[in-house]
């Protein structure tokens, strides 16, 4: 079920695109840590981080033609518990030059909590800034079709 969630909407070069990608997102803020490399301190991401990226980078398709205007976005990120703080800037930065050209293009973001012990994921959902209603009525859709399954 998992594999199939996780195919069925990669629907990535559509005017309206969504994706599911499977996996607990770290917070950007909170996924930092400390080395020495060498005689240099330096911070870097965390494992969480970096696995997430490995993961996120194998479940995310490259649209054809990535967004150069401003776009909206729509997500909802399913987390294991309540604990981690809702944070979507990870998921952002990774999604530059996959679908659209830089983050800073990112002009609406709507972005729901969500809990799912046994299946944490994000729903993403994208588009040009003029179609904000249809990336939120698509993340809506999405989520009612899920509750049904």
């Amino acid at each position: 079920m998992i594999r199939k969630r996780a195919t069925k909407r990669k629907a990535i070069d559509n005017e309206v695109c969504a994706v599911t990608i499977l996996g607990e997102p770290a917070s950007k803020a909170n996924s930092r840590r400390i080395v020495r490399i060498g005689e240099r301190v330096r911070s870097i991401k965390s494992h969480k981080a970096l696995n997430y990226a490995k993961g996120f980078e194998i479940q995310c398709p490259t649209r054809k033609e990535i967004f150069e205007e401003d776009v909206a976005i729509a997500m909802k990120i399913f987390y294991r518990s309540r604990r981690p703080d809702l944070d979507e800037s990870l998921i952002l930065d990774l999604l530059e030059n996959k679908v659209y050209k830089n983050d800073r293009l990112v002009k609406y973001k709507s972005i729901e909590h969500g809990l799912d012990k046994e299946e944490p994921r994000t729903i993403i959902v994208i588009s040009k800034l003029g179609n904000k209603e249809l990336v939120v009525n698509k993340l809506k859709e999405i989520l009612d079709i899920e509750k049904e399954e």
